[in-house]
């Protein structure tokens, strides 16, 4: 390998801030924050929002998304326009006319 164009390949430590879940691994990632690992040696410390420790995934906890709340929104959102034609129509007589209606006039 060409010398200076590479970056260092050390020994650092990654810590979980949600748990207290740590891991000694090799990596170029570097920080000003240092540890003293179980070893005695003083690593870097680089810290993580989530690891394997923490995820839904690995862990099996999942959360729970609301769905009827997205639905909810949706209709809302969108939804009330064609209950506000729905509403004007039934005010006004009009009739809808569907296949079904479409086939006894015939």
């Amino acid at each position: 390998m060409k010398d200076g164009i590479h970056p260092n390949y050390d020994l650092v430590v990654f810590k979980d801030s949600s748990s207290d879940f740590s891991f000694l691994t090799r990596s170029t990632k570097h920080s000003k924050e240092t540890i003293k690992w179980e070893d005695g040696k003083e690593y870097p410390l680089v810290i993580l929002e989530i690891t394997s420790a923490s995820h839904p995934f690995y862990t099996g906890k999942q959360q729970l998304i609301d769905s009827a709340g997205r639905v909810e929104k949706f209709m809302k959102k969108y939804g009330m326009k064609n209950a506000e034609k729905d509403t004007v129509e039934k005010k006004s007589g009009a009739k809808k006319e569907t296949k079904d209606s479409a086939i006894a006039d015939s």
